[in-house]
């Protein structure tokens, strides 16, 4: 999935095509500073975490921080921007080679799971901080996210007329949802399944649950 392009420090516009690699090494930093940010947040929540810790934890001058980030909100939004869009990009990718109703709810699991098992503490960040994000920041996350929900909606859609189903599909849509994104409480490692397997399984129950109803309409007639 094709990450978001960050945005670059002010003196960035003053920088020529010659000056790639620079950008390279400010993506490379970028990435880095976002991971210890992770980190913090992670450890301290959003709102117990202050720039001086995420200088401490990055290595990184509180000026230099401050330099690339006017604010920890600005980070918050930098890890909500790439981890929504890299899902979201990661999905689309994989569903342009699957085919059928069900197989493409499955991929909708596993992509998601795949993401955020192996990103624990991102996911419990972005669990815990979903409404932190205000004015122009948070709208542009809520549209990222409201795309990600649209494409999730049309496969409940896809599969409700594929297989002659009569269900909400806001409902199926929420609930798998409820399924996929509190995993983080709960799985462990050297116990679960890993995302593959886990994926699977999940998939079974809750597809199961839906086509459910056909046969529970097929007895009363």
């Amino acid at each position: 999935m094709a990450s978001p392009s960050p945005s670059r420090p002010r003196a960035a516009s003053r920088r020529s095509h010659k000056d790639a690699p620079d950008a390279s090494r400010f993506d490379r930093r970028l990435a880095g500073i976002l991971d210890v940010a992770i980190e913090v947040f992670f450890e301290k929540g959003y709102a117990g975490a202050s720039m001086r810790d995420l200088s401490r934890a990055s290595g990184m001058s509180l000026a230099g921080l401050y330099y690339y980030f006017e604010s920890k909100e600005k980070l918050l939004y930098l890890i909500q921007k790439h981890t929504f869009s890299t899902v979201v990009a990661r999905l689309r990718d994989r569903l342009k080679e699957v085919e059928g109703a069900e197989e493409r709810i499955r991929v909708f699991l596993l992509n998601h799971l795949e993401y955020f098992l192996s990103n624990p503490k991102a996911m419990k960040v972005l669990s815990h901080e979903d409404d932190a994000l205000k004015n122009g920041y948070g709208a542009e996350i809520r549209a990222i996210k409201r795309e990600y929900y649209r494409i999730c909606l049309g496969l409940m859609d896809d599969l409700k007329q594929q297989e002659g189903l009569e269900f909400s599909s806001r409902i199926a849509v929420l609930s798998l949802f409820g399924m996929m994104n509190w995993i983080y409480t709960w799985y462990k490692p050297r116990v679960d399944a890993n995302a593959q397997e886990l994926a699977r399984e999940m998939g079974d129950m809750f597809l199961r649950g839906l086509t459910a109803q056909r046969r529970t309409r097929r007895k009363r007639t």
